[in-house]
């Protein structure tokens, strides 16, 4: 896979839980143009009123993402845990712009998951994505961020991915990228260490038969 793709996170950290490995490849390996949107500020949830906590998230999301090898970050303010109370219809226009501006053909998106910024982000970009006159858009993926996807109750939406990408190459590109995160990294056994991260990528490869795998669902895709 190749071309313009657009990673859209609702919190920085998201995308690189959920496909650290996987932006790695594309943009280190393939040649892809890749562009990072942060929904929310990922901060004022936590720490209202505090800039200072504030700037230091954003420098953390734009350091990961360079260490990526991505070249675009758009960097978005809504209220971080209160998407939810925030009209549906401005969340979905950050993401239509975003759409717009990048003219992506590939779109991952964080899935709905127990988190419900999750939630409204994931709904906006299918609202972003749908195919029509001028959409770019042929091919929409969810990622699962770990921390919220395996804790969402099995009787609600589950993640059922269908879509792997072998990342054993880039495993290290991905624990080195969310150390950036230093407001962010937590101690093992938390799912935010590096001890994790490589034991998640290590798990969904048994699945397909890596050594190291990132799960995706396949959303939707277009083939002329």
């Amino acid at each position: 896979m190749s071309g313009r793709i657009l990673v859209v996170a609702a919190h920085p950290d998201d995308e690189i839980l959920g496909m650290g490995g996987t932006i790695a490849k594309h943009a280190l390996y393939e040649g892809a143009e890749i562009a990072v949107l942060w929904v929310s500020d990922g901060s004022t949830g936590q720490y209202p009123g505090n800039r200072e906590i504030l700037e230091l998230k954003q420098k953390e999301a734009e350091a990961a993402a360079r260490t990526l090898g991505v070249v675009h970050c758009m960097q978005r303010e809504l209220p971080n845990m209160r998407l939810d109370a925030v009209p549906h219809i401005d969340v979905n226009r950050v993401v239509e712009e975003a759409v717009e501006e990048f003219c992506p053909d590939t779109v991952y998106t964080v899935h709905p998951d127990v988190n419900l910024d999750h939630r409204m982000v994931f709904q906006s970009v299918m609202v972003a994505t749908r195919p029509r006159g001028g959409c770019p858009v042929r091919r929409v993926l969810s990622y699962a961020t770990t921390s919220a996807v395996e804790w969402t109750p099995p009787f609600e939406a589950s993640f059922r991915p269908n879509w792997f990408s072998n990342v054993t190459d880039t495993i290290e590109d991905k624990v080195r990228a969310f150390a950036c995160y230093t407001t962010e990294t937590r101690s093992w056994p938390h799912p935010r260490s590096s001890r994790a991260i490589r034991a998640n990528a290590e798990a969904w490869g048994t699945w397909v038969g890596w050594e190291c795998a990132e799960p995706f669902l396949l959303v939707r895709q277009l083939c002329d």
